[in-house]
């Protein structure tokens, strides 16, 4: 077995163990695998192993690393779109994770309504009111996903965060839960390598994992 795969069979096990450990089936929890900057050396055996959902951060990295490879597979954007780029996104993506303003959400809308496709999106919330990451304020979310369901047509499947860097990252999960329980949405992309276990406890229903499984990008 390849170190890879081995990483990667035992993240699986930690996402076992700490979803049985807070009461939870860990069938309720899937892994993101974050495949973004991997050489396909360390992608392959992964994949080979029966991971299906991989992360992507960049559209044209993920088309290059991707295309002809996607067939059967789930692809997740969870980096920052540009609105030029949502064409491109829409054709290539089955999820989108990083929806964050209204321009971006009319230019899903219009192109969704133009290819036919309807990849899920998730709203990312900046739960620190970091200045420099991209996300939507906690106290804008709530009229931010009216706004995306009300004005431009759009099925928001859940909500996607990440902690600031040095902090606890527990209070932002919870903030995270929170603001999706009250806007009826079941589905928490919330956190890492570092933190999932944490995220987990307060109800991830999916975890973005890249350096514990393919090892520290290059």
């Amino acid at each position: 077995m390849t170190a890879s795969a081995q990483a990667y069979a035992d993240v699986v096990a930690r996402i076992a163990r700490a979803a049985q450990a807070c009461g939870r089936d860990p069938a309720s929890v899937a892994l993101t695998a974050v495949s973004k900057e991997q050489p396909w050396e360390a992608v392959e055996p992964v994949l080979a192993a029966g991971q299906r959902v991989f992360g992507e951060n960049r559209v044209q990295d993920a088309m290059a690393r991707w295309k002809g490879r996607a067939g059967g597979l789930e692809l997740r954007l969870i980096g920052p779109l540009q609105s030029n780029k949502a064409s491109e996104a829409v054709a290539f993506f089955d999820v989108i994770e990083t929806l964050d303003r209204q321009k971006l959400a009319r230019a899903l809308s219009e192109e969704m309504a133009r290819q036919g496709r309807s990849p899920r999106i998730y709203v990312q919330v900046n739960t620190g009111e970091e200045p420099q990451k991209a996300g939507v304020a906690p106290a804008e979310a709530d009229a931010f996903i009216a706004a995306c369901r009300r004005d431009f047509g759009l099925t928001v499947e859940g909500l996607m965060c990440i902690p600031p860097l040095g902090e606890p990252p527990g209070p932002h999960f919870a903030r995270l839960a929170k603001i999706a329980a009250r806007n009826g949405l079941s589905e928490l992309s919330m956190g890492m390598s570092g933190d999932f276990e944490t995220a987990i406890a307060f109800g991830a229903t999916r975890v973005r994992v890249g350096s514990a499984v393919f090892g520290e990008r290059p």
